[in-house]
């Protein structure tokens, strides 16, 4: 047998890929350059996010299979020459001032790399880490949360110095070159590979590993309820929270007066509170189940949505959208291991990327609709009280999904006392 690699490592490979895709979430840097450069409406400027996030869903759908055929490693390198390509072929849609290639590069094969990116080390992981899979997902995922941290002010500092087209160039070749390297170290687990000492400590009562309440297909698992409530609550997280993130640099200038270099840090900031809230409540989610989470997002920000468009102070204001920002980002750590507990790891890459659907619909919907009531009504304000009511049916899903999954737990252990009898 060869060597079996470090778990923590491959974690870490995992964040190298995740924290360069996620600087989809600093886009917002662009919006304003972008419109006074071509004049261009803010629903053009943000057609080109909402692509790149509908690709990404795509890609993430088609591509889950070809994960669980060949593995992470291959995965991620597809995903690598996607993303590179995107990104340094979005320089040359600005040198030439041209939206439709824009969109191809930046939306469609930009895209294409953040799907395949993104679903790459998270179903490896969750084998890495059978006894943490809410910590594991969450260190990945964490990575795409903090990469708007790390990107928003290197992308302001060099669209201010070198121009937008340079900017992008530049991103394209550090990105390639981070993601190439971290894609080289992914592998799965040996065969029937456990954590050293876990199996001791699951004998002796001392650890617990998660029991799966099934252990089906990605063909099996779209025919079931529990799949479309999963789906559902995604879409609407995603809806609200990613319209927020999509805007947030002018959305701060016009609610609290920020100035530009002022917004800029604030979204980086915030890009903080969205890498932490999927490690957290990942990790939270380990201990008070993953439904009580997602019940706990949608409490939380029913009343922010609905109170945000009247807030003036900038200290509410910040405290308001951090708490968005973490539970949007908990959401998208927190799914993985949610769809681990209902459905088994027998296919999780496959079903996770179907499940991803949900953000490519919602990358559409979201950043659109807000875009299209600011370029309507001037402000972004009338959109939120519309979200606050969506995060309100959401909350009803998360109820009918844990009377959904006590039902498939009563089920399951009758026919436990079946088998015993």
């Amino acid at each position: 047998m060869g060597k079996v690699k470090n778990r923590w490592l491959i974690a870490l490979a995992a964040v190298g890929l995740h924290i360069s895709i996620g600087s989809v979430y600093a886009w917002s840097n662009f919006t304003t350059p972008l419109i006074e450069q071509f004049g261009w409406s803010s629903s053009q400027v943000q057609l080109t996010f909402s692509l790149a996030i509908l690709f990404l869903g795509l890609s993430a759908a088609f591509m889950g299979h070809f994960v669980e055929r060949h593995g992470p490693r291959k995965a991620g390198l597809v995903a690598t020459i996607f993303f590179g390509i995107g990104i340094a072929g979005s320089g040359f849609a600005v040198n030439i001032g041209s939206l439709p290639l824009l969109y191809l590069f930046y939306g469609v094969l930009g895209g294409i790399g953040l799907g395949v990116g993104y679903i790459a080390p998270v179903s490896t992981l969750i084998k890495w880490f059978p006894d943490r899979r809410g910590l594991a997902t969450g260190l990945a995922i964490m990575g795409f949360g903090f990469a708007a941290a790390v990107a928003s002010p290197i992308m302001n500092a060099l669209i201010t110095n070198v121009g937008i087209s340079q900017t992008f160039y530049i991103l394209g070749a550090a990105y390639f070159a981070i993601m190439l390297l971290s894609s080289l170290y992914l592998e799965r687990p040996p065969a029937g590979w456990a954590p050293e000492g876990l199996n001791e400590k699951v004998n002796s009562g001392k650890a617990k590993v998660t029991e799966d309440l099934a252990q089906l297909t990605a063909n099996q698992a779209i025919k079931t309820k529990r799949f479309y409530f999963l789906w559902f609550m995604l879409f609407i997280n995603v809806t609200c929270g990613i319209a927020i993130i999509s805007a947030m640099k002018p959305l701060a200038e016009e609610s609290i007066g920020l100035t530009p270099e002022a917004a800029a840090a604030l979204v980086g900031a915030l890009g903080i509170a969205n890498g932490l809230g999927r490690l957290g409540w990942a990790t939270v989610s380990d201990y008070i189940g993953r439904v009580n989470t997602y019940t706990l997002f949608f409490v939380l920000q029913i009343p922010i949505f609905f109170l945000l468009p009247s807030v003036t102070s900038q200290v509410i204001f910040s405290i308001c959208v951090v708490i968005v920002y973490a539970c949007y980002g908990g959401g998208f750590a927190s799914i993985p291991a949610f769809i681990g507990d209902v459905f088994g790891t027998k296919q999780l890459g496959a079903i996770h990327g179907y499940i991803l659907t949900a953000w490519a619909a919602a990358g559409l919907v979201g950043p659109l609709f807000a875009a299209w009531i600011k370029d309507t009504t001037g402000s972004y304000g009338a959109s939120l009280s519309f979200f606050g009511g969506l995060f309100i049916v959401a909350l009803i899903i998360s109820f009918l999904t844990r009377l959904d999954i006590r039902r498939l737990k009563a089920a399951k252990e009758q026919v436990e006392v079946r088998k015993v009898s």
